[in-house]
Order: structure tokens, then C-alpha cells, then sequence
């Protein structure tokens, strides 16, 4: 196997460490435990101890919940900005043409005025900020509840979870059964402050109204990206488009061939120290409305040497303001600097869009993601590529114009 290949899949490992050992901004994701609670945790933490114990205590407060009213005796707390009507079915509107009465796509259904009187209720666990759905009909029976969710299973074998907020929850019909399905998006915020978003889907079944999960879908959404937002959750599950050749592909020839689309005027050569002569890569890929962006160095037979991820948690690429190749840490190797707009979704889940900036150390093996600059430097619209290498150098003690 051509060694440059042996060096990028060892790089794609990286996809499968849990979030705490993954540097920021390269090939790593947070990684989520499955649904199955371990017997035999240890741990340092007092929580852990009985874990087992622990987490039959609270499925007993969990399962206790009968009505709406219960659940906040239960020690839950219900997100009641978060409440939403749900109709178990996709009604249809009949279209009339030519004189014949004919049902849209499932792709254009329009949705009828909620009958049901169902609604979907989520509520987080006080003790253990763990999240649960209630299904609840029109007199506050819970009809159906489940705390299986992706969300809660970001710490691996703990009951205590981060602190997590809903971004959004959605219906619609993933499989094409004419039933109504759950998108699930939650913001978590790990002990470093850093924020993350976590993807989740439920099923309805056939035959009953309840729901289920698959673990597969669950875990692609998260760990290629694709759960930023409802739309590419849906174009996923239901259209069947996937970002994960983004971070599998071995060569720029297999990223091209997928629709990877280069931003050419900002594509360029540099000579980066043992890393030898690498392109300089950048480009989008398109899912649903949204621009996911990165930047690949690839070497002189075309295979991927390096993956960067500069656009993080935002939901979409708005403008490439510049890629700058220099020593920014005074140890006389070329970092990477980049300088872009992105799009998102705000609190107020209206469209932002925002001026960030990355920086990415070279080291022996590749490249380092900043973690120190940008907290004490944020970014403003005002910034020029010119600033922020200023700034950059000024941190580390190095004037600009000294390399």
C-alpha cells in the first residue's frame, strides 16, 4: 500500500476517539456510547460507583410518570417553549387536476391542521440533565415516553450527561410510510465550555404509536457532520446524500468523483518542511441548502495527507475571505491560517451570519488545531487576513514580518 495512504487512514482514526481526546478542528468527532448501560463501570466519580443502582432509580422516577402533571413531581423539567402538536400520520391535501382528485409526493406533502391532540413533550432530568420525550394526548396522558436517545449517551458510562438544551425539534416522514417521524437536535456543552450539537431520529412504527431508533443513522449523522440542522438530517435519512466521503476519501480524484467542489482561486502549492510539497485544497460539498467546507492538503500522487475543518459547529460556508500559509508560532515551520464567513441558526433560530477565523500549527505528523488565539482574539467583521496574522504573531512574540 503506498505509504501516504497507510498515513491518511491512520489520520482517519482519529474519528473514532471520544470527543475529550479529539483536538478541535481536524478529522475528530465526538464520539456517542450506544443505549446499553455498562454493569461493571468504575470510575473515580462517586456517581459510578452503583451505576446500576443509579440508573434503576431514576427509569423508576422515569416509568412513575403518568400525566403531564407527573412529570415535573418526578424531577423533571418540562421545556415548554419546546411543546409541539403531533400528528401521527402525514394527511395529505388532495390536489385536483384535469378533473381527477390525486395525492402529492411524499417529498411535497402538504400537512393538514393537527386533529390529533397529541403533543410532544420534552423534559430534562434535574439530577442528571439526561433528556426524556413524552407523548402526551389531549388530557395529559403520556401515551409514550423514552429517554433513548443519542443525546444521552455523550459521557460513556455515566448517568450525568452535559448540560444540553433542545435546537430543535421536527416532523416528517423518513422512510416514506406516510408516518409522522421525530428529528431531534440538542446543543451540548462539554466541561471545556465547547458547545456541540447532537442528531438524533425517531421511527414511528407501523403497528403501534410508538417509536424507534437506529444506532447506525444516529451515529453517521454525528460523526460526518450531518447534524447541524433539520435539513441535512432529512436529506440523509430520506434522500439517501451523505458527507462521510468527505472524511473517508483517500485521493482528491475520489473527492471530485462524490461532487466535491474546489474553490480553485484560493487552491495553491506550498512546500511545508518534512510534509514535503502539498496543494492546499479547499472546497464545499452541498447538502440540502447548506455549503459544508474544508480543506484538504494532498501530496504530489494525489492522496490526502491532512483534513481540516475550519467551519465547526456553523451550519454553512457564506464566504472564503482567505487561506494564508506562514509561521505564525516562530518555530519555522508554515501554519495555516483561515479566514471565512459562516452562516447559522441563532438563539432566536434566525439566519446569522458571522466573520471566524482558524489557525492550524504544522507539526511532525501534520496539523494542530488552535485552542489558546481565539479566546483571547474573537473575531470581528472588521478583520482582514492581515489582522489576524498580526494578532496571531503578536501572541507567540514574533513580529509580522519576521518568518
Amino acid at each position: 500500500m503506498n505509504p501516504a495512504t497507510l498515513f491518511f487512514a491512520a489520520a482517519l482514526s482519529a474519528l473514532y476517539l471520544p470527543a475529550s481526546v479529539a483536538e478541535a478542528g481536524t478529522t475528530a468527532f465526538p464520539q456517542y456510547i450506544t443505549d446499553t448501560v455498562p454493569a461493571n463501570t468504575t470510575s473515580d466519580k462517586p456517581e459510578s460507583s452503583n451505576i446500576r443502582a443509579l440508573y434503576e432509580t431514576y427509569q423508576a422516577r422515569l416509568n412513575a410518570i403518568g400525566t403531564k402533571s407527573d412529570i415535573s413531581g418526578n424531577g423533571f423539567d418540562i421545556v415548554e417553549s419546546q411543546i409541539f402538536p403531533f400528528e401521527p400520520e402525514i394527511l395529505l391535501e388532495p390536489v385536483t387536476e384535469s378533473g381527477l382528485d390525486t395525492a402529492p409526493e411524499p417529498s411535497d406533502a402538504i400537512e393538514a391542521e393537527p386533529s390529533s391532540g397529541l403533543s410532544v413533550i420534552p423534559a430534562f432530568d434535574r439530577t442528571y440533565h439526561r433528556l426524556a420525550l413524552f407523548l402526551a394526548d389531549a388530557d395529559g396522558t403520556i401515551l409514550y415516553r423514552t429517554d433513548q436517545l443519542e443525546t444521552n449517551n455523550s459521557i460513556r458510562g455515566q448517568m450525568q450527561q452535559p448540560k444540553q438544551e433542545i435546537a430543535s425539534v421536527a416532523f416528517q416522514d423518513l422512510n416514506g410510510d406516510l408516518r409522522t417521524d421525530i428529528i431531534l437536535i440538542t446543543v451540548c456543552e462539554g466541561a471545556d465550555g465547547r458547545r456541540y450539537k447532537v442528531g438524533d431520529v425517531l421511527l414511528q412504527r407501523a403497528d403501534q404509536l410508538s417509536f424507534y431508533r437506529d444506532y447506525r443513522i444516529s451515529d453517521k449523522l454525528n460523526r460526518f457532520g450531518m447534524n447541524k440542522n433539520a435539513k441535512s438530517i432529512t436529506a440523509f435519512v430520506r434522500d439517501g446524500d451523505s458527507t462521510e466521503f468527505l472524511y473517508t476519501a483517500l485521493t482528491l480524484k475520489e473527492l471530485r468523483q462524490h461532487g466535491f467542489q474546489i474553490i480553485t482561486e484560493q487552491s495553491y502549492t506550498r512546500t511545508f518542511g518534512k510534509l514535503g510539497k502539498l496543494q492546499v485544497v479547499p472546497g464545499t460539498y452541498r447538502i440540502a441548502d447548506y455549503e459544508v467546507f474544508l480543506i484538504y492538503l494532498v501530496n504530489e500522487q494525489d492522496y490526502i495527507m491532512s483534513a481540516l475543518l475550519p467551519m465547526g459547529e456553523y451550519d454553512n460556508l457564506y464566504a472564503l475571505k482567505g487561506i494564508n500559509c506562514r509561521d505564525i508560532d516562530g518555530d519555522g515551520l508554515k501554519d495555516i491560517i483561515v479566514l471565512a464567513k459562516y452562516s447559522y441558526e441563532d438563539e432566536e433560530h434566525k439566519l446569522a451570519v458571522a466573520s471566524d477565523y482558524s489557525i492550524y500549527y504544522q507539526r511532525t505528523g501534520g496539523f494542530s488545531a488552535d485552542t489558546e488565539i481565539k479566546s483571547q482574539y474573537p473575531c470581528t467583521d472588521e478583520d482582514t487576513m492581515q489582522t489576524i496574522v498580526e494578532k496571531a504573531r503578536a501572541y507567540w512574540g514574533w513580529e509580522t514580518d519576521n518568518d
